[in-house]
This record gives C-alpha cells, structure tokens and sequence, in this order.
C-alpha cells in the first residue's frame, strides 16, 4: 500500500530541486495544462502509482470502474459487478467493441492478462490485486474474480491500479514501460513529449465517450518548486497546479480557483494501547486526557491557516465508516482532561516521549504548551527526518505525529487497527476489533455499514488516536478550468476537469 503523505514526507524531507523548464508544447484554449509535484517512475503495468502520479497515465489507461466525485462507483470499463453470496466472487461484465489504441480488442482474457501482471509483479500497489486467486472466464465480456478471501477493499482498487487496463502487448516480459497503451480518451505523444520536463497526450479519435472530455490535449509537467508552480500558473503556462494554503489569498485575488479537498488527517498516534513503551498509555483515560488537552481548532487556525476540517474521526465524511455525532466526543476542555489523568494516578503529572523532526516542527510549541497545561511532558527526542517513518512503524514510539491519507474504509482499518497493520506499530490486538474486521468481510450493505460504525465508534470512545483535523489538499486552477475531486485522492482523473462556461 501507498501512504500518500508518508512518501510524500519522506520526499519533503530529503529536499528537491525544481524541475527543468518547460517543454515546447505551449497551453492554449483547448489544452488542459497541468503541474504536478513529482515526475512519473514508470508506465509499466504493474508501476503504476496513484495520487500525484495518477495523472500520467490517467488519460490513456483507462480503469475497470470509476470512483465519482460524490465516492460512488461508475460504470466504465466494466459496465455491471456483483458479489456471490459470501463476498468471494466478483462478477463483472465488460464493455463490447471497445480496442486499444494499438488494435489489439479488450475482453475478459485482458482483464486476466491485466490483473495477474499486476499481482504478480513488483510496484507498490500489486496489493490491489493480492487476493485475487483465480478467474473464471464465462465470455469475452464477462469474468469472474475468485477471491482468496473476502476483500471490501476490492471495488475501490478497480477503479484505481488495481483495475487498470493496458494493452496486452504491453505486458510480459517486454512491456514498455516508457510507452502506455490503453483504451481512454487520450493517446501518450512520444514525439512532443520529453520525460521529466512534459509529457503530452493527444485525443483518441476512437474514443467512445468523447463528450465527456472537452480537451484536445493534456500535458502534465512535473515540477517540484512551488514558486515556479504559482508563477507558471499566474503566467498562464499552465491551468492547474498543487499549492499549500499560504498561497490561497493571493490566488483568489487575481481570480484564480480554489479546490479544496481534506484527504489528509493530522493528528496523534496514541499506538501504546499496551503500555508496552510507557505503562500509562494502557489506560483508557490517559488516552482520552490526550484528546481533551488538544485545542484543534486553534492548531488549525494558526498553524494551517485554517484550511482544514476539525475532527475526532479517523475517518472523512464520504466514508461508510463517519458518525456525524462522534464528532463531538473530545471538546478541548483542559479542566476535564486533568481529572481524567488524576482518576487514572496521574494527577501529579505524567512524561510522555516523541520523535521530533523538522517537518513537523511547527507543531511542536503549541502542542508543548496545550499538554503541559494539563500535566503532561513532552520530552522530544530529535530523530533523522529519513528515519522518521522507519523509527515511528518499527514501534520505538508509543505516541508520535503523523499525516496520514485516508484511502477507503477497509484500506483504513487494516493498516491502521489490524493487528498485523503497518499503522499498528505495536501491533494491539484487540478480540472487538478482530470480531467486527470479519463481520466486515462477510457481510454486505445496511449490515456491513453498521459494523465499519461499529470500528470508528470503538477506536474513537477508546481513544486509539487523537485526531486534529483533515488539513485540505489545495489545487489552484486557471479561472477557466474547473476541477472536481474525488476523496481520498490528491488529484482527480481527466473525466472530472472541465471548461467554465
């Protein structure tokens, strides 16, 4: 699995160049020029990121489903899917007459070809197709995938990598991964691109939705210096670009768009749940004491300038998993916070130690002072930024900082409460959460929703985490260009950019 703001954490860190200047191709009307923040690794099948990187191959490699704006699902490359009774078969039917720039058809025996190259291969998101076992061809536009358990993370990494569909004569032994080929609404340009400065994509003429794409060509440059970025938007060189939320005032006063999307969530790791590296944090009160003694509205407000979406929920809205109510479960209230840590033999006050580094250090003399008001110590001890992730999964820490993307419900909970997830350093095992993890994986609908509540509500009342807020993804788009997200992701696919009217 990818943690978009932990690679994205470790790359701040190591520090970055901008990237060279652009290439020839230049913007105009009917161009949708956008900046992203990293260049592309790869378009080999089983390489393909997501997030910033989705934008590379996005307008040629087209996904089986569609995650839509709203977080339903679309049809796309497969027009219906189900489940069988026990969750183990996923039945999806295939569009018809639809071919690959290159000629070759897609059917059902691609869709094997696709999805047994990215299971078997070697890029970070083969776990997308990791618990697909076998596959029943029942036509060329029908398959069945057989799993090797039931996955709910499934349907969400169809309509990602997971479900990405390249020309079969990309895969093998021989794929190109300098050249996609796929079915989607635009074709990659090798003869005006040049990697790592732009890459371009012109329209499929065979298209079979084209409405749906008002552009004649995209191209994405990558570039990691955010002063160039802004000056390339103000200049008009580009249309869109990633920003950070000091940058918002003077963006909407020279007219420009502002996309906010809260993918993120800032917050506490109280992952001691055991008392293993501080007897104190195996109490429940102490961990309750924590969120209490936060004053997130005024971290939001003066650290991230109120761009963000306060929270006591590791989990956003659009997820099945929200309770609007648990919301307000951890007022700041220091009074309250001190009884608590007094009830559980911590009146006297209590240390706690954190890893510190320097991208998260603008945090650290507010959080100081809010918990030294209750009682608690933070004694920090300096870590080396390109070690931080290493020293705070490894379990060294029992409480650390983190910014962390929220991908989708099922993703959520096994990495950050399954026992054996890589957000779960200290590997708590809690029987509750095991129990409703399997009712999760064998049940469907009104049923399965009420148990991913049952979780939030657990790890909230338990005070698992201290969550802050969700601070908002910033895009900034020329005023002729709208952008729609989609949740969980930094960036949207082609479909959701359009033309002002």
């Amino acid at each position: 699995m990818r943690i978009k703001t932990a690679a994205a954490l470790c790359v701040a860190l190591i520090a970055s160049t901008a990237m060279p200047a652009f290439a020839e191709v230049a913007n105009d009307d009917n161009t949708l020029a956008i900046v992203e923040s990293f260049d592309n690794i790869s378009f080999a099948r089983d390489k393909l990121e997501i997030d910033n990187r989705l934008e590379y191959w996005a307008p040629v490699i087209e996904t089986l489903l569609t995650l839509m704006p709203d977080g339903s699902y679309a049809p796309n490359l497969a027009t219906e899917w189900s489940y069988n009774e026990d969750n183990t078969v996923l039945t999806l039917k295939l569009c018809e007459g639809v071919m690959f720039t290159d000629g070759a058809p897609f059917n059902a025996d691609v869709v094997k070809a696709n999805i047994e190259f990215l299971r078997d291969g070697t890029g970070q998101n083969v776990w997308m197709a990791k618990s697909i076992s076998d596959f029943e061809i029942v036509s060329p536009t029908e398959i069945k995938l057989i799993l090797s358990e039931p996955d709910p993370a499934l349907i969400r990494s169809l309509a990602f990598v997971g479900g990405a569909m390249a020309s079969p004569n990309t895969l093998g032994p021989n794929e190109v991964d300098s050249l996609p080929v796929g079915t989607g609404p635009y074709v990659y340009n090798a003869d005006l691109s040049v990697p790592s400065r732009q890459y371009v994509y012109t329209r499929n003429d065979q298209y079979r939705n084209p409405d749906l794409f008002p552009f004649d060509r995209i191209t994405v440059t990558p570039m990691s210096d955010i002063s160039a970025r802004v000056n390339a938007l103000k200049s008009g060189q580009v249309d869109v670009i990633s920003a950070e939320p000091q940058n918002v005032p003077d963006a909407e006063a020279n007219g420009f768009r502002v996309t906010r999307n809260p993918v993120d969530w800032m917050g506490l790791f109280l992952a001691d749940r055991d008392g293993e590296t501080n007897p104190a944090m195996a109490d429940v009160r102490v961990r309750q004491a924590i969120n209490m003694s936060i004053d997130r509205d005024s971290i939001l407000k003066y650290v991230d300038l109120g761009y963000g979406v306060v929270t006591d929920q590791v989990f956003p809205k659009t997820s099945e998993s929200y309770i609007p109510e648990l919301e307000d479960n951890y007022k700041y209230d220091p009074e309250k916070a001190k009884a608590l840590l007094a009830e559980a033999g911590y009146g006297s006050g209590l240390s706690l130690t954190l890893p510190e580094i320097p991208y998260f250090a603008r945090y650290n003399a507010i959080l100081e002072q809010q918990m030294s008001d209750v009682g608690v110590n933070i004694d920090w001890v300096k870590v080396a930024p390109n070690a931080y992730l290493q020293n705070v999964r490894s379990g060294k820490f029992g409480v650390f900082l983190m910014k962390l993307s929220s991908q989708s419900d099922w993703i959520d909970i096994k990495q950050l409460v399954a026992p054996d997830g890589a957000w779960n350093p200290l590997k708590t095992n809690d029987p509750r959460i095991v129990e409703l993890m399997d009712q999760i994986k064998t049940t469907n609908g009104d049923e399965q929703i009420a148990a991913y509540q049952a979780v939030n509500r657990y790890l909230v009342e338990n005070a698992w985490f201290a969550p802050w807020y969700r601070p908002e993804q910033i895009r900034l788009n020329s005023p002729s260009i709208i952008e729609e997200s989609i949740p969980g992701s930094v960036v949207t696919f082609p479909r959701f950019y359009k033309k002002a009217p």
